[in-house]
């Protein structure tokens, strides 16, 4: 049996592989399915779907929607979406206007604490990405004013550290929402990542499940073999759909590569199975 990829990020987010060269490498490592999941938007599926008509390989448009719930942020995962919907552009235009606002206050609190880090510049350097904290902390080792990329977080972009500046919070179940409008299958994404406790998991899980939640990623590169055990065991009790990729980034993720993790990693073909099961009932 094949293994597929269902979460994974190109230029246009925060990766550094194009839609093209990530298509290119999963049909070369012989993967039967891969789905661009790019943070907020859906600008690199065209070309990833034209790529891919030329490979054998399968092409999931899909999104990853940044969400705000009880002071975590919490991502939600929309696979097989319309990236022709014009409503869901307009609604993912108005999440990229509210980000770069953001990122002209972050870029601004760097300058006051003399680190002179030019918006302008970043968004010639990463032209067509939906800019986030991994790209200040690309710039800022790039530019030499940090060594690493985990100082950046460690030491200004954390939470609560000076430069971090709030996004504008949705709930989950406006993202939920939104992937249904298009289609879509929303799936609650990496959630050991969150390290909630049983009764803070349990009520996440029961607010998502009354918002139409159809599954959730309980196969992740960085999951314990319990970690994948509980999450599937979380799946079952609640009747969820069972996903799971890399979160690859390529260079941005060194230790993370697509379709096997931290080396480990397996998501078999046949989760992708009872997925399109599930989406051709809707």
């Amino acid at each position: 049996m094949k293994s597929i990829d269902l979460h994974v990020h190109s230029t246009y987010s925060d990766g550094t592989l194009t839609p093209s060269e990530l298509v290119k490498k999963a049909f070369s490592i012989n993967l039967a399915a891969m789905a661009l999941t790019d943070h907020d938007t859906i600008d690199g599926i065209p070309e990833a779907v034209s790529c891919a008509a030329d490979y054998d390989i399968e092409l999931i448009p899909g999104i990853e929607l940044s969400t705000f719930y009880d002071k975590k942020e919490i991502h939600i995962v929309g696979l097989y979406i319309d990236y022709t919907d014009k409503n869901f552009k307009k609604e993912l235009e108005s999440l990229k206007q509210s980000r770069e606002k953001r990122n002209e206050k972050i870029a601004a609190r760097f300058c006051e604490i003399g680190i002179p880090v030019s918006y302008d510049e970043m968004k010639k350097m990463y032209e067509g990405a939906v800019i986030t904290r991994a790209n200040f902390a690309d710039y800022l080792v790039r530019k030499g004013y940090v060594k690493s990329r985990n100082e950046v977080f460690d030491r200004y972009l954390g939470d609560s550290k000076p430069c971090y500046v709030p996004r504008e919070k949705m709930l989950p179940e406006k993202a939920i929402k939104m992937i249904k409008s298009v289609g879509g299958v929303p799936v609650l994404a990496h959630p050991v990542l969150y390290h909630m406790g049983n009764e803070q998991m349990n009520k996440l899980m029961d607010y998502l499940c009354q918002h139409g939640i159809a599954g959730l990623e309980a196969v992740y590169s960085t999951y314990t073999m319990g970690d994948e055990l509980e999450m599937k065991h979380i799946a079952k009790e609640r009747n969820l759909l069972i996903s799971g990729g890399s979160d690859y980034h390529g260079a941005n993720k060194p230790d993370i590569e697509l379709g096997t993790g931290r080396g480990h990693l397996f998501v078999p073909e046949e989760i992708l199975t009872k997925i399109k099961e599930y989406k051709n009932n809707i």
